[in-house]
């Protein structure tokens, strides 16, 4: 093996370039974990893995071993050193990546070292070199007694398993550190882990606490133990003193008293000293002392800080506000925080959430005290109370997620810490910059009001923004260590009497005691603002303070800042050196400005060098600048003092001032970034030319002024139209359409003024968040112009209030200035939303080309604004309007931009004004929507929350909308006429658009509270009548008794009360059913959908904190929120933003309208329901089909049997049976269907009745069908069989005499030939023939038998009936003459009155009903024409009866018609039918008369005796015969009755829709092919006569579908096949079942098809005649004449035509089609459209499309016009229409069709359809309806074809 003679000389060589090696690689571990060592390796051009050579060394204390060797293309671990047995593993994939990587499993401190790889490929040798260390814990520390020879007793520390080596220290209980004996013991065991040892005497301290202290600096470990010294101690300690003692004896007594007093005099000193301090400090100080005197921990850099943290990859990709928004799985876990890399997520959400509990870092343990994922320790330690804290410092933690967050969410984050009241960072420490920061853009978005004392008086407020404020400062700081806590005394001085705030972080303060570890150096700021009490207020003028972290001497560029910038600087310190003070002293005006507080130690108040006597005439100290603390003086001394100073006079600074000295001393300013700049130059050149708010929105902000207030106006009067007047609807609607693109082209006219020109270029500019700036900018400049003008505005109000001569007219104009004062980003972007809109509208009507479009990208941008946070105006406030298209197109982008993946919760707020509703938002979801500058939202605004990939299938949604609502019963709209309407519409809208609605209330102010619920159950009213039940969550504010538990239950009560009362009063309303209960509108659950809130604010504003009380309840209604997105129910899938955008054009579209409930057009109700009417049609098929086909069976047993044998009562409960399943099974299936979870279910909750009482309806219509078809089949087989039996007597009598015949010829000597045969035949055949006298069957006259029965019906109808009867004549002459409407049909009784005359289109309007009963009446006659039973007089009587209940209908009763009219009405009818039933009657005797049929078998008894006399084999013969004769009628018979309902089966799919799969696809279908076809004669006939039009097209349709004969052929072979199938199947069968003869064989085979074939009975008995053949010969005949059957079948059928084929079978495709898709057959009472209701019995009519009136036939008589008003629109309009009676408005149509609901058009596109048909057709319809040609609308003559057919694919929603 060569490669090991060459060993030595690698590792020589490696050796020797183990110092030369560069580029090393460190790799850190930690003792158990798995590292992976790599070095790379160049390939060479003849790499190849069998040539590689791999070896890893390590190199300890210059001696090397081997780690793994690789060779031979396999692992060689001979040499393999025994401690790495088993722990090494080569990554043979990267091999050929050029990467030797070689893991190494469970590592220990003892596998540290340089680790050697070397690569040798082909002739190239390469070394690689990585140095290993790994670090192990400590085991925390323990203390020990160990007693040595001498008698002394030592304590012993000890700790071990860590490495490297770690640092003990000992300090007593006071906090002093103790001396140990000797250095630190360290013994490392074969793991490489250290045992280090302590020890220490217990000499003088029996009974104190001594503390052992391990710090282990490689894992940050801070590890210690207390124990106290048991008072053993003291005689172990005796006897060795008495021992010393005696030996100092021999020196001299002297000697020993001198020693043993001073011990003496000092330890009484100390206890008078000690007993001094114990009567001013209670323990939890001790403990103060105790930690401040702890050892100084050394001090992590902030990435080893970030990285204990899990933050490393912030601190460059920086934290963003949507990254903290995002919902995910972690931030969805509720619980305790457990491990160190929660922290910085717990303060930040609790920070969001304005939890005063925010800055609490403690690890939450478990029951044992060990934290998640911590391993347990194997000794027991005792806890103490002096145990380390498990936790890090707040100020820490603060400056970490600074570091780790970008400017906009530091900015986020501090405006929500000053709303907890904490203090804020000013001056970060140079942490992950090279100097320190000031923080001033962080700080821009905190506004503050305050009541100076010269506003108390007339209690007005100052107002501005912490940034810009210039107030005194005072800081203070820390020099050396201090007893006393500086931030609780600070906290004292700022806070309230009874109002403790903690601003600052003190040690008394959980995890405050914690050493701070990066933010030593920061300096803090917090303020106090009064609210203008002057009684209970420490300060009347706002002040500001600071506070430095840390020894102001390691921070003293900080204390020069804050010398600076302060008006004055309070040190705290326990001693000053004279070097210290005079360090004070060289600094600016350090005289004035300085203060010391003192808390003297021991030495100062002594005689010493630093004692006060000598300190303060040394160093000329001002008396009055000194303050000492001693331990017997109380705080509230010291905090008295401390506010005295404050409140004097002090020169004042703004932080921008400040920001300018920080500048000066090298202090990087945050806001000076490059970003941030520009961002602030774009907003001051937009901003500056700002002056007067209300001028400046009229100069610089036209479009959202009148241009766009006029424009909703327009669009809510094209939804009303109460301004109409005279003026025609269409024309009036046609009009305000016409001025809207006219405001829009005014619009677009204006432009963008140059400070919105501006705006957009800097959005459309700025890329990677420098917009975001830009905007930030923008908002604080414009709250502040706002707040400024606002401010001028109200002054001027009071003093008009003051002015005794002040007219309401000028105070009216100054309430609109207040009101339209603000001013904000959404103006900017209102106005850029506007010309979107205008640009829009111009580019659909061609009047601007799309490439000529501003603004293209600017949804875009506003989308990803949306993604980073920022709410998007949803409704305009100033007009109460949606810029839908705008707010259309910026969504779609957000959908894209999502990857449409965007299925959203949506989530509003209803409330009062100013009761918090924004707040409430933003603090259970930490959003940005504005709450201040006195802002309250107007409109609605949306807020964007995106949900993780993790938590996307729990919540079962992507992304979360909330949206943020105007207040109700606003003050600046009270005094509207029409402010409830606009309350009703906003509610209505966000209860509608919202999945969750939470209702917020203000329980001290009931009447407001019942006004905010009148109208929210009014708006959840309205969406339960349109199928939606939101979820309500009612939020009620304010309520924070400890008896609120109790007191609530009985208010829940009155509230559920009250909200039934409102309930039944919003019915009244809405003209709905007034015993409704509140329950009955929404699943309401007082115990679940009520809570109980406390107030925002933990005391008296502006210095009241939040009210911990409510930030916990908002976090509970949030997680109660979220249990509610993971439990949505599965039948409520949430929408995506398309589905969103839709409902929300719906919504819009029905709450402009005045009747919101019939104006509403739902599309989601629309898909559910259209949905649900295509299952119903798949059920009703089935159930139609399952029935027809039991029919057919029937009907062939009924056939098949003799009348004895029929069992009619079976007959009737096997029918009630099948009915009974086919109904259960409907209903089995609608129920499940409603249970399936298939999406918007719960919308069409209300029309499961409908299809219930359908299926009632289906089943009662199958029942009479059935009952009908198989009564019928009885009674033709009754008179069926007494023909027959008459027939077979003549057989037998026949068949006797033939077989006579047969052995006389047999018997002759001579044979006959065939002509004697026959002539013998004959003879014999005539001969029997005359002996039987056959009898014929008896005709009937039907029209006589219909005359007569018409003269029984009119004998009651008097005698002008009877004189008609005389004068009509025969029936027969009616058969031919159409009837014409002729005056004599109008009754002279009821027009003969001056009042009364005709209408014009009364003879129409008759003509049309007549139309359809001649229809009705023809579709009977047919049906019993077809059928093969005889005439019976019963037709006739069933005729009149239909005819005489249509003549008592109401539509027919309305018209009065003349008794002429009924006489020639029922006689044209009838006489149509007496000419079919007459021919019906003639086919019947030609078919079944006796003496026919004997004649049409005489030829087969011929054949069949010349066989037999000539004994020829004839089996093969008869069975052809009776595959001819008895088989193929039957099969013939069953292929008609199949083929009808395989043909329904088989109708082809449409390439998208199938067009029978629902009556409103049809309607769509039919439309579009009539515009396709253009045909005029063709829209005439839809729409006069439907019914026959429908019906065309159905047979049309089959026609074509089956024009190629292939289709149906193959339709028709396979029904044919199936049946041969099962022929042959009863063939076998019966011939297994054997018998004694053929006949008996056949009998047992038609029993076996009864169900499926009628055999005629003569047929068989015909061929059977005289048959010898057995059994087995005649099946075996039979079954091959079946294959020639099948042939000539199919033959045949291909000689038949497609029209002979579908008049021949029993179930018309035609009719079933025409039954699926006509529906109720309904019309609408204006424009005679018919109902589009997909269930058959529905509880109102409807269609999805109206058309012009005129199109009806509805003419103007005095301009001999057509009405071209539509329905669809004439019901919002101010068109009203006639009655009887009176002149009725069309908007109060209901009154007198209530059953008709007619919807306003969606939008002006919904009707242009026919429009465009009447503009297309206007001079053909005026000719056929003589009359004059229509102008019509401007618009209308716009339309093309094209936007008619989009506007069917929008109606319908069906693209094609």
């Amino acid at each position: 093996m060569w490669h090991l003679a060459w060993f030595p000389v690698w590792l020589g060589c490696i050796i020797a370039l183990g110092s030369d090696l560069e580029h090393q690689l460190k790799v850190n571990a930690v003792a158990g974990e798995n590292v992976t060592l790599s070095c790379r390796f160049k390939l060479s051009s003849d790499y190849l893995l069998t040539k590689l050579q791999i070896h890893w060394h390590v190199f300890r204390d210059h001696a090397g071993s081997v780690v793994h060797s690789y060779y031979d293309s396999a692992d060689q671990l001979q040499d393999q050193d025994v401690e790495f047995r088993g722990r090494t593993q080569l990554f043979l994939k990267e091999l050929g990546q050029g990467v030797a990587a070689l893991n190494l499993s469970r590592v220990q401190p003892s596998d540290s070292g340089d680790y050697r790889c070397i690569i040798i490929n082909s002739q190239d040798v390469l070394i690689g070199n990585v140095i290993l260390h790994v670090k192990a814990p400590y085991h925390p520390p323990e203390i020990k007694i160990l007693s040595h020879a001498g008698g002394e007793v030592i304590l012993q520390c000890m700790s071990s398993g860590g490495y490297p080596a770690a640092q003990i220290c000992w300090y007593d209980g006071k906090g002093n550190q103790l001396n140990q004996l000797e250095p630190i013991l360290l013994q490392r065991d074969e793991k490489g882990t250290f045992q280090v040892q302590s020890h220490l005497p217990a000499r003088g301290h029996q009974n104190n606490v001594v503390c052992c202290f391990l710090l282990h600096s490689a894992l940050s470990q801070n590890l210690s133990v207390c124990e106290t010294v048991p008072a053993f101690l003291n005689k172990a300690e005796a006897g060795h003193q008495s021992t010393v003692r005696n030996v100092a004896l021999f020196v001299g007594i002297t000697t020993v008293i001198v020693f043993m007093l001073i011990p003496i005099g000092l330890f009484y000193w100390k206890r008078r000293r000690q007993s001094l301090r114990a009567s001013n400090q209670t323990s939890d100080e001790e403990k103060d002392e105790l930690l401040s005197r702890q050892p100084k921990v050394e001090r992590k850099s902030l990435q080893e800080f970030l990285a204990s943290l899990g933050m490393e990859n912030l601190q460059s990709r920086k934290l963003k506000l949507r990254d903290l928004l995002e919902v995910s799985q972690g931030s969805l876990k509720e619980g305790p925080t457990r491990t160190t890399g929660e922290i910085p997520w717990h303060f930040l959400r609790k920070v969001m959430a304005l939890n005063g509990t925010a800055r609490s870092t403690k690890l939450e343990l478990r029951d044992d005290g060990i934290r998640e994922g911590e391993q347990e320790p194997n000794i027991l330690v005792l806890p103490t109370a002096l145990a380390p804290k498990r936790c890090q410092n707040p100020l820490d933690i603060l400056c970490a997620v600074l570091c780790c967050s970008d400017p906009l969410f530091q900015q986020e984050t501090l405006l929500k810490m000053s709303m907890c009241q904490f203090a804020l960072p000013l001056v970060l420490p140079p942490l992950d910059t090279p100097r320190a920061t000031f923080i001033l853009w962080a700080l821009r978005g905190i506004v503050k009001r305050w009541r100076p004392p010269a506003l108390r008086e007339s209690q007005g407020f100052q107002e501005e923004s912490l940034v810009l404020a210039a107030l005194p400062t005072f800081s203070f700081v820390r020099l050396g260590a201090c007893s006393l806590s500086k931030s609780r005394v600070l906290n004292q001085v700022l806070s309230p009497s009874q109002q403790q705030n903690d601003f600052f972080i003190h040690r008394g303060l959980e995890c405050g005691d914690v050493p701070r570890q990066i933010s030593e150096g920061l300096v803090e700021i917090a303020w106090y603002f009064p609210g203008g009490r002057e009684t209970s207020e420490p300060f009347q003028e706002p002040i500001a303070v600071t506070n430095l972290r840390g020894d102001v001497e390691l921070h003293w560029l900080q204390f020069t800042f804050l010398m600076e910038v302060s008006a004055a600087v309070f040190v705290f310190a326990e001693s000053i050196s004279e070097s210290q003070y005079h360090r004070f002293s060289c600094l600016d005006d350090s005289e004035r400005k300085l203060y010391f507080i003192l808390t003297p130690s021991l030495n100062i108040l002594g005689k010493g060098e630093g004692s006060l006597d000598n300190l303060v005439p040394m160093q000329k100290i001002n008396q009055s600048r000194l303050l000492v603390k001693y331990n017997t003086t109380n705080d509230s001394d010291l905090v008295k003092s401390l506010r005295s100073i404050l409140k004097q006079p002090h020169k004042t600074a703004s932080l921008e001032d400040m920001a300018g000295t920080a500048r000066k001393l090298d202090i990087q300013v945050d806001e000076d970034s490059e970003k941030c700049q520009r961002g602030k130059e774009r907003a001051i050149a937009i901003t500056k030319e700002i002056t007067d708010v209300v001028e400046y929105k009229n100069r610089a902000l036209k479009l959202q002024g009148e241009p766009w207030k006029c424009l909703t106006e327009v669009e809510r009067e094209l939804c009303q139209m109460k301004q109409q007047g005279e003026t025609p609807t269409e024309n009036y609607k046609s009009q305000l359409r016409q001025n809207c693109l006219r405001l829009r082209t005014e619009q677009q006219k204006y432009g963008l003024t140059g400070g919105v020109e501006m705006f957009k270029a800097t959005i459309e500019e700025e890329v990677d968040g420098k917009a975001h700036y830009f905007l930030r900018w923008m908002t604080f400049y414009l709250d502040r112009i706002s707040r400024e003008n606002r401010s001028k505005l109200q002054a001027k109000h009071k003093e008009m209030e003051r002015a005794s001569n002040h007219s309401t007219k000028r105070f009216s104009e100054l309430d609109e200035f207040i009101a339209g004062s603000s001013l904000g980003v959404e103006h900017f972007l209102r106005e850029l939303g506007q010309f979107y809109e205008a640009e829009q509208s111009r580019v659909k009507e061609d009047h601007l080309p799309q490439s000529h479009m501003k603004l293209v990208h600017l949804p875009g941008l506003v989308a990803d604004l949306m993604l980073h946070g920022f709410p998007m105006e949803l409704v305009d406030g100033g007009v109460s309007n949606i810029p839908l298209q705008w707010v259309t197109d910026v969504m779609m982008e957000l959908h894209s931009k999502l990857r449409g993946k965007s299925r959203m919760l949506v989530v509003t707020v209803l409330g009062v004004q100013s009761t918090g509703k924004s707040t409430l938002l933003n603090t259970m979801f930490g959003l940005q929507f504005p709450v201040s500058s006195g802002r309250c939202t107007r409109g609605a605004f949306m807020s964007l929350l995106q949900v993780a990939e993790d938590a996307r299938e729990d919540l079962h949604c992507d992304i979360i909308l909330l949206i943020d609502t105007e207040g109700l019963k606003a003050p600046e709209l009270a005094k509207l006429e029409d402010s409830y309407q606009h309350d009703n519409e906003l509610a209505t809208l966000v209860v509608g658009l919202s999945d969750i609605t939470i209702v917020n209330t203000a329980m001290e102010n009931a009447t407001e509270m019942q006004d905010v619920l009148q109208i929210a159950v009014h708006a959840f009213l309205r969406m339960k009548e349109i199928g939606l039940k939101p979820n309500c969550q009612f939020v009620h504010q304010n309520v924070s008794d400890v008896s609120a538990h109790e007191k609530n239950t009985m208010d829940r009560k009155r509230f559920l009360e009250q909200l039934n009362d409102m309930t039944r009063a919003a019915a009244r309303m809405e003209k709905l059913s007034q015993d409704l209960t509140f329950s009955a509108v929404l699943n309401y659950n007082p115990a679940e959908h009520d809570w109980y809130v406390p107030s925002l604010w933990h005391g008296v504003p502006p210095m009241a904190s939040v009210n911990l009380g409510y930030s916990e309840s908002m976090c509970e209604l949030r997680k109660h929120l979220i249990q509610l997105l993971k439990n949505w129910p599965s039948n409520q899938i949430l929408e995506d933003i398309p589905q969103f955008l839709e409902w929300v054009r719906n919504l819009w579209n029905g709450i402009k309208h005045e009747n919101f409930l019939f104006s509403f057009r739902n599309s989601r109700v629309a898909e559910a329901y259209n949905q649900l009417a295509l299952k119903y049609s798949e059920w009703e098929w089935r159930f139609r089909k399952e029935m027809h086909l039991w029919v057919c069976k029937k009907e062939n047993k009924i056939q098949n049997q003799t009348p004895q044998e029929l069992d009619l009562q079976s007959l009737k409960e096997e029918l009630q049976a099948k009915l009974q399943g086919g109904e259960k099974q409907m209903l089995d299936c609608l129920q499940e269907y409603y249970e399936s979870g298939v999406k918007n279910l719960h919308l069409i909750e209300k029309y499961r009745e409908d299809f219930t009482r359908s299926i009632f309806s289906l089943k009662k219509e199958l029942e009479g069908y059935s009952t009908s078809k198989y009564t019928e089949a009885i009674e033709i087989q009754k008179c069926c069989h007494k023909i027959n039996n008459i027939q077979a007597e003549y057989r037998k009598v026949l068949e006797g005499k033939v077989v006579s015949l047969l052995e006389d010829c047999r018997n002759r000597r001579h044979p006959l030939d065939q002509r004697e045969t026959e002539r013998e035949f004959g003879s014999m055949w005539k001969e029997a023939v005359s002996d039987l006298n056959p009898i014929h069957l008896q005709r009937s006259q039907v029209a006589q038998d219909l005359e007569l029965q018409l003269k029984r019906d009119l004998d009651n109808r008097g005698s002008a009936a009877r004189q008609k009867l005389q004068d009509a004549g025969s029936l027969c002459n009616y058969r031919t003459n159409p009837l014409v409407m002729a005056k004599k049909y109008l009754d002279s009784s009821y027009f003969n009155d001056v009042t009364r005359s005709p209408p014009w289109d009364w003879w129409l309007k008759v003509e049309r009903l007549v139309c359809s009963l001649k229809d009705e009446c023809n579709s009977y006659t047919a049906e019993k024409v077809h059928s093969k039973a005889d005439y019976d007089e019963t037709y006739g009587r069933e005729l009149l009866h239909m005819i005489n209940e249509w003549l008592q209908q109401e539509d027919v009763l309305n018209y009065h018609a003349s008794i002429d009219f009924e006489v020639d009405l029922k006689f044209h009818i009838l006489g149509e039918a007496a000419g079919k039933f007459q021919e019906m009657h003639t086919k019947f005797i030609q078919e079944n008369d006796p003496q026919l049929r004997l004649e049409m078998l005489k030829q087969e008894y011929l054949t069949t005796f010349r066989n037999l006399y000539l004994e020829k084999d004839t089996c093969q013969q008869r069975a052809k015969r009776f595959c001819e004769t008895c088989l193929k009628p039957a099969l013939v018979e069953h292929i008609n009755k199949q083929l009808g309902i395989r043909i329904i089966d088989n109708i082809p799919r449409h390439e998208k829709t199938d067009r029978y799969s629902s009556r409103a696809t049809f309607q769509f279908f039919i439309l579009k092919r009539l515009l396709e076809m253009m045909n005029f004669a063709d829209y005439l006939k839809y729409i006069n006569d439907y019914n026959g039009f429908i019906k065309d097209e159905i047979s049309r349709d089959i026609l074509e579908r089956y024009e190629k004969k292939e289709v149906i052929e193959v339709l028709e072979a396979e029904i044919l096949s199936a049946i041969i199938k099962k022929v042959r199947g009863a063939l076998q069968k019966a011939t297994d079942e054997g018998g004694n003869a053929v006949p008996d064989f056949i009998t047992n085979f038609c029993t076996v098809l009864e169900n499926d074939l009628a055999i005629p009975r003569g047929s068989v008995e015909m061929t059977l005649f005289q048959i010898t053949a057995g059994i087995r010969q005649f099946s075996a005949d039979v079954q091959d004449s079946l294959l020639t059957l099948e042939q000539g079948l199919a033959s045949e059928f291909k000689e038949v035509t497609l029209e002979q084929k579908l008049s021949r079978l029993q179930v018309k495709p035609e009719e079933e089609l025409f039954k699926r898709v006509f529906g109720c057959g309904q019309q609408c009472p204006f424009c005679g459209v018919h109902c589009e209701a997909e269930t058959t019995d529905h509880k109102h009519h409807y269609a999805h499309m109206h058309r012009p009136q005129g199109l009806q036939r509805c003419v103007d008589l005095f301009t001999r016009t057509r009405d071209y008003s539509i329905c669809s629109s004439a019901v919002e309009s101010a068109a009203s229409f006639s009655t009887k009676e009176k002149t009725v408005p069309f908007r109060d149509y209901r009154l007198y069709f209530p059953d008709w609901i007619i919807s306003p058009d969606v939008n002006a596109e919904a009707s242009s359809y026919w429009k465009f048909v009447s503009k297309k057709f206007n001079h053909a319809f005026a000719e056929e309806y003589s009359t004059h040609p229509v102008h019509l609308p401007d618009d209308w003559n716009r339309i093309t074809k094209e936007q008619a057919q989009e506007s069917i694919e929008k109606v319908y929603s069906i693209s094609v």
